[in-house]
């Protein structure tokens, strides 16, 4: 699986280590997802005033929070003219999803049971998204990999991304994480997710693979924050 970045995807905001645009990934109807569109990234609060900077000079208009509010720790307020909205996912999934499924947290092993039992809470990701005021739309959590990578998962299968393209975004985390473990003084996660989906007699492309091909944008999503999602990705 090819995970190549080009140069114009991968953006570098002072203070964060995996952001990238959505935008330049093939669909399944001939077109590419629009650039400036949709960013996914890790933690915001780690920005600098550089770092805020580059996003406000980017068009960013709306942040989508996905972690839970005690996870919140900026060291600069939220600038002015920008959106914040909150969707804590993990909160949203409830205790009984941590008792059933909570040991597949960190893989996208965990993506198909948070679709098939959270539902309610994937739509407000999207409405989100849909609905947000004109400018880029920029989706992190703390690491930027697991929720937000089922934030992107959910928000380019809407947009009709090809499932290759879906997959090898996904996998450029890992080595843009890197750092991070070390900065944290934490093993490689990788390894630790590595070694559960090979419990699970599988790997990270395939698990996404399996949760695209079960995943029916059209039947799972309310139909306008459809139609306005793939307007604002795709146009």
């Amino acid at each position: 699986m090819k995970t190549e970045l080009p140069a114009d995807r991968r953006l570098f905001w002072d203070g964060c280590l995996n952001v990238r645009d959505l935008g330049g990934l093939s669909t399944t109807d001939g077109r590419r997802t629009r650039r400036g569109a949709v960013i996914r990234a890790d933690n915001l609060d780690m920005l600098t005033a550089e770092g805020w900077a580059a996003l406000a000079d980017y068009g960013v208009g709306t942040v989508v929070d996905l972690r839970d509010e005690p996870e919140c720790r900026p060291l600069l307020p939220h600038p002015e003219g920008v959106d914040l909205v909150r969707v804590p996912l993990d909160q949203l999934a409830g205790a009984a999803w941590w008792e059933r499924f909570g040991e597949l947290d960190g893989t996208p092993l965990a993506f198909r049971p948070y679709l098939d039992h959270c539902a309610g809470a994937v739509r407000s990701l999207v409405a989100a998204v849909a609905t947000a005021r004109p400018g880029a739309v920029v989706v992190h959590c703390k690491a930027g990999r697991d929720r937000t990578g089922l934030a992107a998962l959910v928000l380019l299968a809407a947009a009709r991304t090809e499932p290759g393209e879906i997959v090898a975004d996904y996998l450029l985390s890992a080595a843009n994480l890197r750092p991070l473990w070390g900065i944290l003084g934490r093993p490689d996660q990788e390894r630790a997710a590595e070694d559960l989906l090979a419990r699970a007699g599988t790997t990270a492309e395939g698990a996404l693979l399996d949760t695209l091909a079960g995943f029916d944008p059209d039947r799972y999503l309310p139909s306008g924050d459809l139609a306005a999602l793939r307007a604002r990705l795709v146009g």
